[in-house]
């Protein structure tokens, strides 16, 4: 079977079976020999290519998340709501003093403030909790072989192997390789680190001869913030604020890259939300995360710096008011445009509770909405009258109350 009809049947979901999954299986086993030349001419050791593919088996279930990002796809106030609650804003608090000596260190070095740096761990592993599940070499020679950008794929699985041949990386742990895991896309560590920005921009913070990302906190926001530094990040400079836009302001057009002199904005009757003038700033883009009738944003060059690390708007706003929060911020003044609100994950945990004392099989009360949840979701809505999408909103936590 042709490779690409075979990734469009593991996206569809439509490999149940026993011959089609047979015949995936040959077809990985055949391109994991034909890419052991141009894992060598990558810089990886032939015979730690044999090691690390060594009973390999494929993952197809990675193929079909590739067009699934939650960045994309989720409404922008379920995205915050669940990304920064209060809960994460503590916890983050709370680790900016108890790594206050690490973070003055690197924002010496780096020139990122604390706050910035300890907002994308919060935001992409809970400050450490969750570094993902799935098994980096597995998940990545799967996506290098099967299903679209194979090429991106296999530079990154090529990338692991050589941290892992160089040291920095162990997998002589009892669970060996298996058990360096990450994301289904291959970020792993305190920060999520792609293996190729890895390889480029790790630092060894705390001296001990070896970039672990995994391990050391330390080596894990020193080289988070020399991501920032080499993105553009510009010391002291804000990433935005919240603004006020006056009425029939002319927003098309606008967006984060259609930067104006803030003297621009303020003659056309930009202010912050809180009313006092815009200040002395660079030139700033105006960011409507969810359109003119939702917060509205100037956003600078740090804001781009932030993009950087992950390319959706919605995520670098995430890190950007998490950011906000650490420092004693208040939440956003201006609503977002919907009369159902999203969820912190406090209250998604509560929302799961609900459903499984209804009699749902939900799994793990975990606050994670995974598609246990969403089914049981759905099943509820459709008893209460509700549109059956799934969605986990405050009017249904407030009806299952």
């Amino acid at each position: 079977m042709p490779s690409i009809l075979w990734a469009a049947l593991a996206a569809a979901g439509l490999l149940a079976a026993p011959s089609l999954r047979a015949q995936g299986a040959d077809e990985f086993q055949t391109c994991l020999k034909t890419l052991k030349d141009d894992a060598r001419r990558a810089g990886v050791s032939a015979a730690g290519y044999d090691k690390f593919t060594d009973g390999l088996q494929a993952d197809l279930s990675v193929v079909k998340l590739l067009d699934d990002q939650p960045e994309f796809k989720t409404p922008i106030w379920d995205y915050l709501a669940a990304l920064v609650d209060e809960q994460r804003v503590a916890d983050g608090r709370a680790l900016l003093n108890q790594h206050k000596e690490v973070l003055d260190k690197v924002a010496q070095r780096f020139g990122v403030d604390a706050a910035t740096v300890v907002a994308v761990w919060g935001v992409e592993s809970d400050y450490g909790r969750s570094f993902g599940k799935r098994p980096l070499l597995q998940s990545l020679g799967t996506l290098g072989c099967f299903g679209r950008r194979q090429a991106y794929f296999r530079g990154e699985w090529f990338a692991l192997m050589r941290l892992i041949d160089q040291g920095d990386l162990r997998i002589d742990g009892p669970q060996g390789a298996a058990g360096l895991v990450g994301s289904w896309a291959g970020a792993f560590g305190h920060t999520q680190f792609m293996p190729s920005t890895y390889q480029r921009l790790a630092v060894d913070f705390d001296a001990d001869g070896r970039r672990d990302l995994v391990a050391s906190i330390p080596d894990a926001l020193a080289s988070t913030a020399n991501f920032l530094d080499k993105a553009g990040w510009r010391t002291g400079e804000p990433w935005g604020f919240e603004v006020k836009l006056p009425e029939g302001l002319d927003t098309k057009g606008q967006g984060r890259k259609a930067k104006k002199p803030l003297a621009e904005w303020a003659q056309a009757g930009v202010k912050r939300v809180d009313g006092k003038p815009l200040g002395e700033g660079g030139p700033a883009g105006l960011l409507l995360p969810a359109g003119p009738k939702g917060p509205a944003f100037l956003v600078f060059r740090n804001f781009d710096a932030i993009y950087g690390y992950n390319a959706a708007e919605s995520y670098a706003l995430a890190i950007a008011h998490l950011a906000d929060r650490l420092r004693g911020g208040s939440p956003f003044a201006t609503a977002w445009p919907t009369d159902d609100a999203g969820l912190s994950r406090a209250e998604r945990r509560e929302l799961q509770t609900l459903l499984a004392a209804k009699g749902h099989a939900i799994g793990e009360i975990d606050g994670m909405l995974g598609a246990a949840t969403r089914a049981a979701i759905k099943a509820e809505q459709q008893r209460l009258g509700f549109a059956a999408d799934g969605r986990a909103g405050q009017k249904l936590l407030k009806a299952l109350r």
